[in-house]
């Protein structure tokens, strides 16, 4: 390999290092000509060979001011490769995030299982959510289906009037049989008290819960709509429809206040969807900004809102009567999915979204607003244990809505 010394003070680079004078150089310093082929970009470097100074980590800086005014004068950028690979790793770790963030939905299941052994073992860590964090939490859940949709999905599901009039149908005629047969078997063949008959009764005569919208969300986001305009329609006519059903199971007629019913659509589902749909209309930049936390914030909030109706009645869950109830509870949720499963399969079998209907209609039937029915027979019944089973069922059927919706999204994924 060819050498040049020359002195440190009269070095220099002339002609962007293409001339070199032929000087005696200090020993400490040499001066290199490297071979064109040692730099993988050679197409790129002017034809005459590149010099490098071999004094620790000068070499560098001479030859990258060399290839940046070679760079330069070609119309290209030197350092737009790494700059190129910087911002795709950069873009590859901040995608990493927010798919982490996306898909921490996946873990529903394992949250809620694991705030109701909380909840059990201690309490204390949900007794803070009290009922006045219900209305707000909910409204949360229903303003992340909000975000995620537009007026044509509402719109679109309006014209689905066989779809409502069936989930209305599991809603107040298939729950409501069920929960007289499962409250008759608690009294006739379990010999349990008359008020655990009349509380699983009456956690049938409810409207839908608006975790089932959430649980329709997450498994299939087009149908939440739909699974929203059912919950809505059975939610604003409980003010008729339960008290009617509590005459004819229980033997009592429940009233039911209209204006709070009225209220609690508002605040719950109307108002937090309708924000979801502005924002995501008129602002679509912050919508597109805020949206992949939102699962990660249901998800704590769903955990909540499970945990804390445990927590706050788990006197009455660890009654001696709880195990029973339990699995009688159980045993009605399990039916009542079932029942809405296989009977929209039935109507709906030559529906081209046959599938995704019968997952959200055994969502709409297998889950009721247990937090309704609870408040129900705490205000109405004298005896506290018409109030066990409503608590119960609220645990009970969230646990096993987003087991649900653990299998046929895993189901979904490996289809595709």
């Amino acid at each position: 390999m060819n050498t040049i010394t020359t002195p440190k003070e009269t070095l220099h680079l002339k002609s962007k290092l293409r001339l070199l004078p032929p000087r005696a150089l200090h020993r400490s310093q040499r001066v290199q000509l490297l071979p064109l082929n040692t730099f993988s970009n050679s197409s790129l470097i002017s034809p005459a060979r590149i010099v490098s100074l071999s004094q620790g980590g000068r070499s560098i800086d001479l030859w990258r001011r060399y290839a940046s005014d070679k760079f330069s004068d070609m119309g290209l950028d030197p350092g737009a490769g790494s700059d190129k690979i910087f911002n795709e790793t950069t873009a590859s770790s901040s995608s990493s995030i927010v798919e982490t963030l996306k898909k921490a939905n996946s873990i529903l299941p394992h949250v809620v299982l694991a705030s109701t052994l909380l909840a059990l073992l201690y309490p204390p860590s949900f007794t803070w959510f009290t009922s006045r964090y219900f209305v707000p939490a909910l409204g949360f859940l229903m303003f992340a289906v909000g975000i995620n949709s537009n007026e044509k999905d509402f719109l679109e599901a309006f014209k689905r009037p066989k779809a409502i009039l069936l989930g209305y149908l599991g809603q107040y005629l298939i729950k409501p049989l069920l929960g007289f047969i499962f409250g008759l078997a608690a009294v006739s063949l379990f010999h349990l008290p008359t008020p655990i008959g009349a509380g699983i009764m009456l956690v049938s005569c409810v409207s839908g819960a608006q975790l089932s919208n959430y649980a329709t969300f997450l498994t299939d986001p087009a149908l939440a709509p739909l699974s929203i305009v059912m919950t809505s329609l059975s939610t604003a006519t409980a003010v008729l429809v339960t008290p009617m059903l509590s005459l004819l199971l229980i033997g009592k007629k429940l009233p039911v206040d209209v204006k709070g019913m009225i209220s609690s659509i508002l605040q719950v589902v109307i108002a937090p969807i309708a924000a979801g749909l502005l924002l995501n209309k008129l602002f679509p930049k912050l919508s597109n900004a805020i949206r992949p936390f939102l699962p990660v914030l249901s998800v704590l909030d769903t955990a909540c809102c499970v945990g804390a109706p445990l927590a706050l009645n788990i006197n009455s869950v660890v009654s001696p009567f709880g195990a029973t109830i339990l699995l009688l509870v159980t045993m009605f949720h399990l039916s009542a999915f079932l029942s809405g499963y296989f009977v929209t399969g039935s109507v709906f079998r030559n529906a081209p979204d046959a599938k995704a209907l019968q997952r959200t209609l055994s969502y709409e039937t297998g889950m009721q607003s247990s937090l309704l029915a609870l408040a129900l027979a705490t205000k109405f019944f004298q005896d506290p244990l018409v109030g066990i089973p409503p608590a119960i069922s609220t645990v009970v059927m969230s646990l096993m809505g987003f087991t649900l919706v653990m299998i046929w999204s895993n189901e979904k994924e490996q289809r595709i």
